[in-house]
């Protein structure tokens, strides 16, 4: 059986531009989410979200590439040449054994916005020429492949919030069964507009707060919706011959993947759980001492959410969940869409690296009915040897990767 690897990680997010200012922050509890200073909410009922700071799309991957990109595309190159960079395989593989499976949840909508707004005010020939190959969801995962010269399997995938876990499982298994020796993957997402917001709030999604210090609560009573967040994240997973015999850094072993769907709702997750609880199962480990487990829970804010992988934990491994290390990263990043499953996979291999595991910040007043360790307020050091991420999408998605210390 083929071994995966992980030689390279690579994010923009909320809390950090590269993966080590991401860890520092991480482990310190830094709050990403603040009022939002992109446009002018004043006529707009949600005011908050978890914006990246101080991204220089220009200086990072080029200007003339940054003019013919959407912002999700911008954050994708990014975080790929950081994971790229860390992984040194670049020219060590034929071109047609390392491949991309990398996600969006909704795509270039920045670019949809604006060329719309083009087309009825100004006409048909203000539409920019560049409005298609900027707005399409797979076209993060064709400027990687085009960026390094990938001619392996080339893969976008999109399964809403789960997109990025989804696009690191899909990757794992196709070095797994021996179709690439490498793979990029991840998943990206620059959708804070005042369509996006308008449209979940509208669903009765988000959050009611606008006070940065309330609005995201996971695993809190107080919980009462998501908080809109963007960002990128990249992983580098590599066969692990390959990539011991050029004596690469190794940061974790990908040991297992599950994916299941509820069936269920559009954006409600099945109470029962039974689906989740799969894929924790078909993910995990078997014989896994839970004691020294990490799980970066979906852990989104929302009263449904929280609730039901509560229940999913519990149907998984009974009394025994109770032993497990659990948070979530959401409190300090906000919900990243499609790609906070690839930057939670990063924020769980360096919880493994670190025997560390991230807190749930914000978290103060405590459910009767979620009575799990869910890690408030404050990092804890204990030792770590296997981290699942689990992540669910509208329309009923579930995808649980799992990670070994190495």
């Amino acid at each position: 059986m083929r071994r995966v690897v992980i030689t390279g990680m690579g994010t923009v997010n909320p809390i950090g531009n590269s993966a080590e200012e991401f860890k520092e922050a991480l482990f310190a509890g830094k709050n990403g989410i603040s009022l939002i200073t992109r446009f002018d909410t004043s006529e707009l009922k949600h005011k908050v979200a978890g914006e990246v700071k101080g991204f220089d799309a220009a200086a990072v991957i080029g200007k003339m590439t940054a003019r013919k990109t959407d912002l999700f595309t911008q954050y994708a190159l990014a975080a790929a040449k950081e994971a790229m960079t860390q992984s040194g395989i670049a020219g060590t593989l034929e071109s047609d054994r390392i491949g991309v499976c990398f996600g969006s949840g909704i795509g270039g909508i920045e670019t949809l916005v604006q060329d719309h707004k083009n087309l009825l005010e100004k006409g048909e020939r203000k539409v920019s020429p560049h409005f298609v190959p900027k707005m399409i969801y797979n076209i993060a995962a064709g400027n990687i492949a085009i960026e390094y010269g990938a001619n392996g399997p080339c893969t976008a995938v999109s399964t809403a919030c789960a997109t990025g876990t989804t696009a690191i499982g899909e990757g794992y298994r196709t070095i797994l069964h021996g179709y690439a020796d490498a793979m990029i993957c991840g998943g990206s997402e620059a959708a804070i507009t005042p369509l996006t917001l308008a449209g979940f709030g509208n669903c009765q999604a988000l959050s009611d707060s606008n006070d940065p210090e309330t609005a995201c609560t996971p695993f809190d009573k107080r919980r009462s919706g998501f908080v809109m967040a963007e960002g990128a994240g990249v992983l580098v997973l590599e066969e692990y011959e390959h990539a011991a015999a050029r004596g690469a850094k190794i940061l974790a072993e990908v040991v297992g993947y599950g994916s299941t769907c509820d069936a269920h709702h559009v954006t409600a997750p099945d109470p029962d759980a039974k689906y989740v609880a799969k894929a924790i199962l078909d993910a995990c480990p078997e014989g896994a001492d839970l004691s020294k487990v990490y799980v970066n829970a979906h852990g989104t804010s929302t009263p449904l959410n929280d609730k039901t992988e509560t229940t999913a934990f519990k149907r998984a491994f009974g009394e025994d969940a109770k032993k497990l290390h659990i948070s979530s990263t959401k409190s300090m990043t906000g919900h990243m869409l499609g790609a906070t499953g690839a930057v939670e996979a990063i924020a769980s291999v360096l919880a493994l690296m670190n025997d560390t595991v991230p807190p749930t910040i914000h978290l103060e007043e405590a459910d009767p009915e979620l009575d799990l360790d869910y890690t408030p307020n404050t990092a804890v050091q204990t030792p770590l040897e296997i981290a699942l991420s689990s992540n669910l999408g509208f329309g009923g998605h579930n995808a649980v990767i799992a990670f070994r210390k190495v």
